[in-house]
């Protein structure tokens, strides 16, 4: 196919990326104890909770997930040099729900709890560039629970834990224009495509036709 093509001539471009200043992978791990009355609509003080399921969902909060609370510059000795990185206060915000299953498979949902944690970050990141946080994997489990008292609307859990379990990739980057030679990319081929040939049934020929 690319021989078809009218030129392959390299090219010199510019293109608008974002560049990246340092990068570092980390996993968190942190719990979270509710305590008093959790809201659960639907539920009754004749719900009868013996033998309930108790699960947890986690996500990113949808307005201002991650805040960059302060960046300092720290100097540090590496390998024999001096460098200045900075020290950032991260906090990160996120929405926890619990969902309590009945062994009848009656399910009840809680309303959304705001969650924060706060977590110190060494990169560099001088002043200018951006702090991204891209969560690779976000999970919780419910640890404990202790008894479950059914209120108004409500669940109480005496004794409830729950671990959220974070694996973050953390960049900071600052947007620039670049210039190289490329080569610009081509269409493949279509893949080859042929219809299936027809099949005909198999024929009782020890019952029909018979000869005679």
């Amino acid at each position: 196919m690319q021989d078809n093509m009218p030129s392959q001539a390299r090219e010199l471009i510019c293109i608008n990326v974002d560049k990246v200043y340092d990068w570092i992978v980390k996993e968190l791990s942190f719990d979270i104890s509710p305590t008093g009355e959790i809201y659960f609509p639907g539920v009754t003080p004749q719900t009868n909770l013996q033998g309930a399921t108790v699960t947890c969902k986690v996500t990113p909060a949808a307005t201002n997930p991650i805040v960059i609370l302060s960046r300092e510059n720290r100097q540090f000795s590496i390998d024999g040099s001096t460098v200045c990185l900075q020290h950032l206060n991260i906090q990160k915000n996120f929405v926890l729900t619990i969902i309590v299953t009945l062994p009848n498979g009656t399910m009840f949902t809680s309303r959304e709890i705001p969650v924060s944690r706060c977590e110190q970050v060494t990169l560099c990141a001088p002043k200018g560039t951006d702090v991204e946080i891209l969560y690779t994997d976000l999970d919780c489990f419910v640890c404990t629970t202790g008894t479950l008292t059914a209120g108004t609307g409500t669940i109480t859990f005496s004794a409830l834990t729950i671990t959220v379990a974070v694996c973050q990739s953390i960049q900071s980057t600052f947007p620039v224009t670049v210039e190289f030679l490329a080569n610009f990319c081509e269409p493949r081929a279509d893949l080859p495509f042929s219809c299936p040939t027809a099949v005909r049934p198999k024929q009782c020929s020890v019952i029909f036709p018979t000869m005679g």
